[in-house]
């Protein structure tokens, strides 16, 4: 049996239009989702396996649909967020259209919150629920025996047009067990990122599940249980990665540092083996301090990205993100003195948010002196706790994230919070935003003085134009 796992072009994504200077660049985030199920195939079955990551490529679907006909594959795996529906369905039928029995398996987060919605589109022939290693393993191994794939956990099918849901699988607690992402199935020389002072870079998960509370985030298919990798673990598929050329890390954990012990035992170890390498990592402003932060400098870590959000005390607590201003000063201040890069993010147009509150914002984010900063206009996502007040409250007037699941056309753009604000007047204001972070002469001496090589420039040249040519 061939398996083909593919990762959809990006070219209909819904959130195109919220404009940002380190948006990921293509080809820069590694599919770890596919790659995971991929390795674990490799390992445990003796399928031909191969990954398509078409954005890396820079595929277009002429391309892709040639691709398709050469590999003739039998199964094809198709990642599925709801922001990149539309190219998802464009290339389910590119593929229905060519060669019509080849099973179509869909997962990814967009599947687990709308399951129903999402196995009646045209083309779909099964649905992976949650964690997929071990359940597209048994799916690809029983696909054609209905009698079977009822007892697998973790599917959605159909069977004389009835849907048919078996359940979730229970959450994978010993994440040690699970094979390394198959990276050695993609152009790993392609990945890189603005921020990254190497080439090529990598993303890794080093947990799963994050036990926080913030309003505005789900992530239902990983569970909000905190499970974690053992430092060794960690540290041996850093090596792996090496070995193929990759000595750059972006560890895309919700919260690296939820457990601390865990954190000093991989920079220990990252450091006995000698392992010339540099990594940055997500943290909360209140799960940090200067011992761990020394420690990670120790080790090579280069950036932290904390999730700030708000420079508004009432706003963070509607976001329930669990933080004040006082700890974000003195975290952030910390951070640089250990020697640190600090990438924030931040958002605007939150809920009961004046423009009072988003000008504090702007202002706290020039405050604080990050290296960089990520601004969104906010958006309410499905299955949050955020989106479910803004129906109770009659703030969202309608399910629209449920209409777009059950009619995914293209031309659809996800709704900001209009409590206070239209959407362009919040364009204008991001806009105005990002200019009077970005364009500020000792904010551009200064990354101009840090600039390691002609790449890096060339980079930070592009995000730099990108930023005056900015319209709201």
């Amino acid at each position: 049996m061939k398996i083909l796992l593919i990762n959809p072009p990006s070219e209909n994504e819904l959130l195109g239009n919220n404009p940002s200077i380190i948006e990921e660049e293509r080809g820069y985030n590694p599919p770890l989702g596919i790659l995971y199920v991929a390795g674990y195939l490799e390992k445990y079955t003796n399928f031909h396996v191969e990954v398509l990551d078409t954005q890396a490529e820079e595929l277009g679907y002429e391309r892709l649909k040639e691709m398709i006909q050469a590999k003739l594959p039998d199964v094809v795996g198709i990642t599925a967020m709801t922001f990149t529906l539309i190219d998802v369905i464009k290339v389910i039928n590119l593929i229905k259209s060519m060669l019509p029995k080849i099973k179509i398996v869909l997962g990814g987060p967009h599947v687990h919150i709308y399951p129903e919605e999402t196995i009646n589109i045209p083309g779909v022939d099964f649905l992976v629920l949650g964690e997929g290693e071990v359940t597209f393993k048994e799916l690809v191994e029983n696909i054609d025996n209905l009698s079977r794939l009822r007892n697998i956990p973790g599917l959605v099918f159909k069977e004389d047009g009835r849907v048919i849901n078996t359940g979730s699988r229970p959450l994978n607690e010993n994440l040690d067990s699970l094979p390394f992402p198959a990276r050695h199935m993609t152009p790993v020389h392609k990945y890189s990122s603005l921020m990254a002072r190497r080439s090529p870079i990598t993303t890794m998960f080093t947990s799963r599940g994050c036990p926080y509370r913030c309003t505005f985030c789900d992530r239902p298919h990983l569970g909000k249980s905190f499970r974690a990798r053992s430092a060794m673990n960690v540290v041996d598929e850093m090596e792996e990665c090496v070995k193929l050329g990759i000595n750059e890390f972006l560890i895309y954990d919700d919260t690296f540092t939820i457990d601390r012990q865990r954190v000093i035992d991989v920079c220990n170890e990252i450091k006995k083996r000698k392992l010339h390498i540099g990594f940055d990592i997500r943290a909360r402003v209140n799960n940090i301090d200067s011992d761990l932060l020394e420690k990670l400098k120790e080790a090579n870590c280069e950036r932290i990205h904390y999730g700030v959000e708000s420079g508004n005390p009432e706003i963070l607590k509607i976001l329930n993100k669990g933080i004040t201003i006082d700890r974000v000063r003195t975290t952030f201040k910390q951070t640089k003195e250990a020697g640190i890069s600090v990438l924030a993010y931040f958002m605007i147009g939150c809920p009961k948010e004046t423009r009072k509150e988003i000008m504090e914002t702007i202002a706290f984010a020039k405050d604080l002196k990050p290296d960089f900063v990520h601004i969104t206009i906010f958006t309410p996502f499905p299955a949050t706790e955020i989106y479910k007040m803004g129906l109770r409250d009659g703030i969202i007037k309608e399910d629209f994230w449920r209409a777009f699941a059950r009619n995914p056309v293209p031309g659809f753009q996800p709704r900001c919070w209009e409590e206070n604000f239209t959407r362009e007047e919040l364009q204008e204001l991001i806009v105005y935003a990002y200019k009077s972070f970005y364009t500020r002469p000792r904010y551009i001496l200064k990354r101009l003085i840090h600039v390691r090589s002609i790449g890096e420039f060339k980079r930070m040249a592009r995000a730099g134009l990108k930023v005056f040519g900015m319209q709201p």
